[in-house]
């Protein structure tokens, strides 16, 4: 018999103490168009998080900024009481203007007060794992920054500390100041511009967490990828969608996929894909589409 965890793709240990289920959900897609204000049917946002762990998922990646405070406002109205062994993960670093421009807020204070306005949002005692998210130099060291989450982590509020959006050269910086438990960058089957930086993870034990992890252009991308996909959803009764899903899980056994969306029909298909068994001959043909450090329009 199949175990929960092994449909969702296995489990993995982002700390000594916090293990998830390899497919969890990303949240952020349950806001308005944009990822700015409410969802245009709460109710069906509300069913989509209670579904996604009916399903098993034990491990949603949020943020305060997702809305703003709309999507973390919505975990707590669908999923409190927290069921025992479910992982919130918020990312900080950033805001939302009153036009939903997304700005850097990366001062070690406002680090701090992002922090307390998560746990407060999310009505959690400590915050599961926090994502320092990087953005341009704005003169602040990036040790100060993780000085601020370490102390937080010191104080009981943050369980293990993340970075969003970094480079090699950031990530191993970042390791001299704190125990990093994940990175978050964009990567999927059409852009490995971070292969570089997901083999260093995968050295280090640490999780890799593609953003984007079904492309942000699939639907208009090149004859060949959709012909690709296609063929090999084809062979397996799947969707393009679970086929890309499913070749990040083969990629590397440190990642962890976080697909969004706001449909209860979108959720179960994703999640699905931790189920798909693709072959060493799909496995090749997806791999073609791009080499490592490419993105698919820069193979054409």
């Amino acid at each position: 018999m199949t175990s929960a965890s092994d449909a969702l793709g296995g489990v993995f240990p982002l700390t000594s103490d916090l293990r998830v289920s390899r497919v969890g959900f990303g949240a952020m897609q349950l806001a308005g168009p944009g990822v700015f204000g409410p969802p245009a049917d709460r109710e069906q946002a509300v069913r989509v998080l209670r579904r996604a762990v009916e399903l098993g998922i034990d491990h949603i990646d949020t943020s305060d900024f997702y809305g703003p405070w709309v999507v973390n406002e919505l975990i707590a109205e669908a999923l409190r009481p927290y069921g025992e062994g479910l992982v919130l993960a918020t990312k900080i670093g950033a805001y939302r203007d009153h036009e939903g421009a997304w700005l850097p807020l990366n001062h070690p204070d406002a680090l701090r007060a992002q922090v307390h306005d998560n746990l407060r949002r999310l009505h959690l005692e400590a915050l599961d794992l926090v994502y320092l998210r990087h953005t341009v130099d704005r003169g602040i060291p990036l040790a100060d920054q993780l000085g601020a989450l370490t102390e937080l982590r010191e104080q009981g509020l943050v369980r293990a500390i993340g970075l969003s959006n970094v480079s090699v050269e950031q990530y191993a910086e970042a390791r001299q100041h704190a125990e990093i438990a994940a990175v978050q960058n964009l990567y999927n089957v059409v852009n490995r511009t971070s292969a570089d930086l997901l083999a260093r993870t995968a050295a280090d034990g640490v999780a890799f967490v593609p953003f984007f992890p079904l492309g942000s252009g699939f639907a208009d991308s090149r004859a060949r990828q959709d012909e690709v996909l296609r063929g090999v959803a084809e062979r397996h009764g799947a969707t393009p969608a679970q086929v890309s899903l499913a070749w990040l899980l083969r990629r590397s056994d440190n990642v962890l996929l976080i697909p969004g969306t706001s449909s209860v029909a979108h959720l179960e298909e994703n999640t699905a894909a931790g189920s798909i068994g693709l072959s060493e001959a799909d496995l090749s043909a997806l791999d073609a589409l791009v080499a490592d450090g490419e993105t698919l329009e820069e193979a054409h």
